[in-house]
């Protein structure tokens, strides 16, 4: 697995920037794919497609460009960071499903994602990327928490 990357999950947040630096710092540098997921349609697409009844596959080839321009943001992020990263972008729905995916496509030596730090009822509710991940990938998965203030 030395040579197996690591893959980045990005999605333009602090957390997600945040699992950047802690990956160089724990794992170091080397390879890496930065990986953004963006669903086939957003909230706002499907109300257009309910309300107008316009095709959605425009919509996917749209969410697929913005995915890699974000993906391609977080690749400058992880480089300044010390890796050789790379961008890759992909449409799943579910997101953990398309991280899961990616993952074995690559043969991932760890998946590195950041959490949003939701518990209880706001998790049931909104779910959990990492958690869906850590669940059900066969591959270490590196959490990174958010920033907690300190006290």
């Amino acid at each position: 697995m030395q040579d197996a990357p690591i893959l980045i999950c990005y999605d333009d947040t602090a957390g997600s920037r945040r699992a950047i630096a802690a990956a160089a710092e724990l794992l170091g540098p080397g390879r890496a794919v930065v990986l953004d997921v963006f669903p086939a349609l957003t909230l706002d697409q499907t109300t257009s497609l309910v309300t107008t009844g316009v095709a959605g596959a425009s919509f996917q080839d749209v969410n697929e460009e913005a995915a890699l321009e974000q993906a391609s943001a977080g690749a400058v992020h992880a480089r300044e960071a010390g890796f050789d990263a790379e961008p890759r972008a992909i449409v799943a729905t579910p997101t953990w499903e398309g991280i899961v995916e990616i993952a074995e496509e690559l043969d991932a030596a760890v998946i590195v994602i950041g959490s949003r730090g939701f518990t209880g009822l706001r998790e049931r509710v909104e779910g959990s990327v990492s958690r869906a991940v850590a669940e059900h990938s066969s591959r270490p998965v590196l959490i990174v928490p958010p920033a907690r203030p300190r006290s």
